[in-house]
């Protein structure tokens, strides 16, 4: 490959790709509410989004950001993000050398500690 299209170009552009995906999942969630009411049949829910999008869409955003946050705080508070980054962190190879190197460095220590004595 020349030089434009390298392994770290591919790989940055992976990222972005992944990124992006977030931000097409919550429109794929707002559709999914859309299909979700619209297969709800003729009922007042229903009539009222299909008749009124000017208060319907913005209402219906309203409550995706409300209940995103709730859940997002939810998810902080019992600790899952926390967990998650952990085992993460675990298999990523790069942080696996930094806490090895971590862990000499203090070994390292203790010994020069430990000859002072």
């Amino acid at each position: 490959m020349n030089s434009r299209f390298n392994k770290k170009t591919l790989i940055r552009w992976k990222v972005y790709i992944d990124r992006s995906k977030m931000y097409i999942g919550y429109i794929q969630f707002l559709l999914i509410i859309f299909v979700f009411i619209k297969s709800l049949g003729d009922n007042p829910v229903t009539d009222f989004v299909f008749t009124s999008p000017a208060i319907a869409v913005p209402l219906i955003l309203f409550i995706f950001v409300f209940i995103s946050l709730v859940i997002g705080y939810l998810d902080s508070r019992l600790g899952f993000r926390e967990e998650e980054i952990r085992n993460h962190s675990k298999s990523n190879p790069v942080l696996m050398d930094i806490q090895k190197s971590l862990k000499e460095l203090n070994d390292k220590v203790a010994q020069i500690e430990q000859a002072k004595k």
